[in-house]
């Protein structure tokens, strides 16, 4: 939004033509494909801008009628007249309702820009606005039992239970005894996340109902990197369960070994995620009986393959379940296709944001594109052969839910060729996320997500010329906020 604080003197507008003919002769030096990243002004902005110019025009003609002044004889009003619509017809000419976009762009996407630069690399969160969405939810405002207490300012959810996965296999107790300084390698059952509830009004009255949100995160023991690579695929239930019947071929929903392991397995002095996982959700809606609740599960690596078994178990744990919504990020496969559409015929949505340079995506499972296994599928040979394959191959994996693909090049801050570990770091999807325009466009430059843990995390794969910044604001020797230590939280 443009904001005019003083009177634009006539005499000054040859800048602004010089600013607008250097922008025109040169694109973004950020934009990797050095292509504009000029974008169209939308209705709202376009009116905006016009009553600023309307203001600048009244305040204008305001300045000329000065009522103390003396009486001037009729030739010099006249002058001051012709150069007053002189002045305006000059500032008409500029069209600056369409230079300031393009302006506003280089300046906010600039390093020169360093207030900008040093607010991005600050650790202060800064969000997109919000949209109001009761309106769109199906709830009854008259029905809902609002809380008493009102949640901290600066939180909206309070956790309610954390959540601790186990590894089935284990190591030999010799090796505590030889390395007792290495109990990440041993330890088997540890903190994988937490579950927690929407308890500020204001943030229900928004989205409608209160949101339930159980959060997991990627893989952090040695024994969680041995269950990821036990791919094989096995039955997600005793034999009992009802197999599905896809494309005339009979297919039980199976999914990889290590992830059902790590989701079913009991702990010495913990139960199961699975047990954990449903146990606080029924509590949960006891608690909060008579109002309008939904579920919102998300995990990033181990965690999202995680947050698609437990929205699994929690389509069919109860007859009245809320909602259930699954964000993943940087999710590999987790079951076959009979599995996918067990949770689509449950109603579970699903999203997953894929980054088009993580490898975790395309494994595990045989055909590394999605888009080549639904072409062959089409076709009469290759489709039987392929549905016959579903059956009896143990690689026969099949992502699920709907895809959102994001791009490390479109990020004018993260190197074109940044590396396999930064093209599946969390902070890194979060920061290509808060970007997203549109599949293959330019990113956001009006993108707000400090740049300060990404710069800390992933230094060798940010531009150098945000690293020189960084450097020339003093910014480069800030320690990370939260030190992740040898060994996770053991519920013992």
């Amino acid at each position: 939004m443009m904001q005019i604080g003083s009177t634009l003197p006539a005499h000054n507008l040859h800048l602004f033509r010089a600013k607008r003919a250097n922008f025109q002769c040169s694109g973004s030096p950020l934009n990797p494909s050095n292509r504009s990243l000029i974008q169209k002004p939308d209705s709202l902005s376009t009116e905006i801008t016009k009553k600023h110019l309307s203001n600048l025009d009244k305040l204008l003609q305001k300045q000329s009628k000065n009522p103390n002044a003396p009486d001037s004889d009729p030739a010099l009003t006249k002058s001051t007249t012709d150069g007053e619509n002189r002045a305006r017809g000059i500032l008409e000419g500029l069209n600056l309702s369409r230079v300031w976009p393009e302006m506003k762009a280089a300046e906010e996407m600039s390093p020169r820009h360093l207030n900008r630069l040093q607010r991005l690399l600050s650790k202060s969160s800064e969000y997109s606005p919000r949209n109001n969405l009761g309106s769109r939810w199906p709830t009854s405002r008259e029905e809902t039992q609002w809380p008493r207490h009102v949640a901290l300012p600066d939180r909206s959810y309070r956790v309610t239970k954390s959540l601790y996965a186990t590894a089935s296999i284990g190591l030999p107790k010799w090796v505590d005894e030889v390395a007792p300084d290495l109990g990440w390698m041993t330890q088997r059952s540890s903190w994988i996340g937490y579950v927690a509830v929407c308890d500020d009004r204001r943030e229900i009255q928004r989205m409608g109902r209160r949101d339930i949100v159980i959060a997991l995160r990627g893989t952090a023991t040695c024994l969680e990197w041995a269950e990821n690579v036990r791919d094989l695929l096995v039955p997600l239930a005793d034999e009992n369960q009802e197999s599905k019947e896809i494309d005339g071929q009979v297919l039980q929903p199976k999914v990889e070994c290590g992830f059902l392991s790590l989701f079913k397995t009991r702990g010495a002095h913990v139960p199961s995620l699975a047990e954990s996982v449903v146990e606080e959700v029924k509590r949960l809606k006891e608690k909060y009986k008579g109002e309008t609740l939904s579920i919102t599960i998300t995990g990033h690596s181990l965690g999202a393959a995680l947050a698609l078994l437990v929205a699994d178990e929690l389509s069919t744990c109860a007859p009245d379940v809320p909602p259930l919504a699954v964000f993943s990020f940087g999710g590999p496969r987790v079951g076959n296709r009979a599995f996918a559409n067990q949770l689509n015929s449950n109603n579970v949505k699903v999203l997953r944001i894929v980054n088009s340079q993580d490898v975790i995506t395309r494994v595990p499972g045989m055909f590394v594109s999605e888009e080549l296994d639904k072409k062959l599928r089409q076709t009469a040979v290759a489709g039987k052969l392929l549905n016959a394959l579903d059956n009896n191959m143990p690689w026969a994996y099949a992502h699920v839910g709907t895809e959102l693909r994001v791009d490390t090049k479109m990020s004018p801050f993260l190197k074109p060729n940044a590396d396999v570990a930064c093209c599946h770091d969390l902070e890194a999807y979060l920061h290509l996320v808060d970007g997203f325009l549109a599949s293959n466009s330019p990113f956001r430059p009006n993108a707000k997500r400090s740049l300060w843990r990404l710069l800390n995390e992933q230094r060798s794969n940010v531009k150098r010329l945000y690293t020189s910044k960084a450097k020339a604001l003093s910014l480069n020797n800030l320690e990370r906020e939260m030190s992740m230590s040898t060994c996770l939280p053991s519920p013992s």
